[in-house]
């Protein structure tokens, strides 16, 4: 016990003495702040009262009281001293005491700046006023000018008058003088009656009167009119002749001929699968193509065709696909292959086999048409190219498949017609695809490939260039027989057009013959009378015509190296 008491009292003592030392630690440190806080405070009192001094001084001897005026000259009576006090910028640390800040009175300025408004529109109105002044000035001058050589005229026709009433009685030179003076009432005589001679009012009043000026315009326009109708009358006059160019596409057969709708640009193919662009807008001496590409790559190019609205082009080659490029080149849809293993080709989504034309719809954009060796006629959209919009069979009369060789659309887009193998042509409404509306099994000799058939543009005459070297007429309200038939036109290519004219008064077709028996000929017949009223040698540099393309003022025909005739 005595030795745990002894240990407390020791913690205790030491305790103790660490407090002790503590306290006097925190004292120091307190007495020391306190010394330095009481000087710091010292300091400041002693800056401020000597601030408030210099201050009150300055006040007592300034003109005006604020801040804005420290630094104005003091009235210290004794002393000259100009300038801020120095005393003054020690103290406050900077200078610039004493100037007088910029006062601005608005109203003022409003008021001077709508006067100057004012005075400048005054200005402009004046100098408006003027020059319309000096304009009416200029215009009166003018028409001054104008009148004085009509009025020398009736001075004079008047002086003629008054000499030939002289010559007769009294009474009948007062009456003459008073219809001459009622006859220059009004505008001024023109020249040329002022000088024909002076006895022209009683031959005038003998004879018969003449006529009007005008009626000589009117009898020579009905002239020009006469010569216009004869004109008219004949068709032959139309066909555009007059001027012809060579555009080399290649070495090989051009096979394949698009026309703008506007005539500016045209779009070639051939059997050397190039598709070449050309623009006659910009076509320099040198009548070279602005673009060439090859589409479908290893494919002949069969048909090329634009659009109604000139955007898009069709082009059909040898594979069972179809494609739709932009006017410039640029893909926009590929049509989707079938399955060739699918017995009811009705049942597959695309062609199976090689394509052999196609056609855009004259009246719904997007649309058109294709016919192919898998003895189908198949219709599409371009906003779909998966799969065809409808599917048309041909058949014999027997029920049997036949390949179609070439399709067309109506004028009004409401029929399909499409010639076949067989020598025949059937026709469909669009809307119905099971049997056709019009068929007719002999058109053509069969094991012929009927290579065109086309529509008038009044729709009711269909034209057939056949494999068998003729051209035929259809009546699609009467189609038991051919209206017309010309024979004795040899073709050699499956690809071979005819067309119609634009005013329906003519059908032209093309012959191709071997190289060393003559050269090919664009053939024109009438479509009243079907007789042969036209024709155009092809130039030595091709002899044998494949396409035919009708434009504005121009036919475009295709042959190893193709030729343009404009009118």
């Amino acid at each position: 016990m005595v030795s745990c008491d002894v240990e407390f009292e020791t913690i205790f003592r030491i305790l103790r003495i660490k407090c002790h030392l503590a306290s006097k630690r925190v004292f120091f440190f307190v007495v020391f702040f306190g010394c330095i806080g009481s000087s710091l405070l010292c300091a400041d009192f002693f800056w401020l009262q000597r601030v408030g001094t210099t201050l009150r001084c300055s006040a007592q001897s300034a003109h005006c009281s604020g801040f804005s005026c420290f630094g104005a000259r003091a009235l210290v009576t004794g002393s000259d001293a100009s300038g801020p006090d120095p005393q003054l910028a020690v103290t406050m640390g900077f200078t610039g005491f004493g100037k007088k800040a910029r006062t601005f009175d608005l109203e003022a300025m409003f008021e001077q700046t709508r006067r100057t408004a004012v005075e400048r529109s005054r200005k402009t109105l004046e100098a408006r006023e003027k020059e319309e002044e000096m304009n009416r000035e200029k215009e009166l001058r003018r028409q001054s000018e104008d009148l004085e050589p009509t009025s020398s005229g009736s001075n004079v026709a008047r002086d003629c008058s008054k000499s030939s009433s002289r010559d007769t009685s009294s009474s009948e030179s007062e009456a003459s003088s008073e219809s001459s003076d009622d006859e220059l009432i009004g505008p001024p005589l023109p020249l040329k009656m002022a000088e024909e001679p002076v006895n022209r009012m009683e031959e005038d009043i003998l004879g018969p009167l003449p006529p009007p000026p005008g009626e000589d315009v009117e009898e020579e326009e009905d002239d020009d009119d006469d010569d216009d109708s004869e004109e008219e009358e004949n068709p032959v006059q139309k066909i555009p002749d007059s001027h012809e160019i060579t555009l080399k596409h290649g070495t090989k057969t051009v096979s394949a001929l698009g026309l703008d709708p506007s005539g500016a640009r045209l779009v070639t193919g051939g059997y050397d699968y190039d598709v070449k662009f050309w623009d006659f807008a910009g076509m320099d001496a040198s009548f070279k193509a602005f673009r060439s590409l090859q589409p479908c790559e290893c494919h002949q190019i069969k048909s090329l065709q634009y659009s109604n609205t000139g955007d898009m082009i069709l082009v059909v080659s040898g594979s069972s696909q179809a494609k739709v490029i932009d006017r410039d080149g640029f893909e926009v849809m590929e049509c989707i292959k079938g399955d060739q293993y699918i017995v009811d080709m009705a049942n597959t989504k695309g062609h199976t086999a090689m394509l052999h034309t196609g056609s855009w719809h004259p009246k719904i954009k997007g649309e058109f048409m294709t016919c192919s060796n898998d003895a189908t006629v198949r219709t599409w959209e371009v906003e779909n190219p998966k799969k065809q919009k409808s599917v048309f069979k041909p058949r014999t009369m027997q029920g049997k498949k036949v390949i179609p060789t070439t399709c067309t659309y109506s004028r009004d887009g409401n029929l399909i017609a499409a010639a076949c193998q067989n020598g025949s042509i059937q026709i469909w409404d669009r809307n119905l695809t099971v049997h056709p509306k019009f068929h007719y099994k002999q058109a053509h000799d069969p094991g012929t490939d009927t290579s065109c058939v086309t529509f008038s543009y009044d729709g009711n005459v269909l034209a057939s260039r056949g494999g068998d070297d003729t051209l035929k007429l259809w009546d699609i309200r009467q189609f038991n027989k051919p209206l017309f038939s010309a024979s004795g036109l040899p073709t050699m290519f499956p690809m071979t057009d005819c067309c119609f004219s634009p005013d329906d008064k003519l059908i032209v077709t093309g012959t191709s013959v071997q190289r060393g028996c003559g050269s090919g000929k664009l053939v024109f017949f009438e479509r009243r009378t079907f007789q042969r009223v036209y024709e155009i040698d092809i130039t030595d540099a091709a002899h044998t015509l494949v396409r035919i393309s009708a434009g504005p003022g121009m036919f475009i025909r295709s042959a190893n190296q193709f030729e343009e005739r404009r009118s």
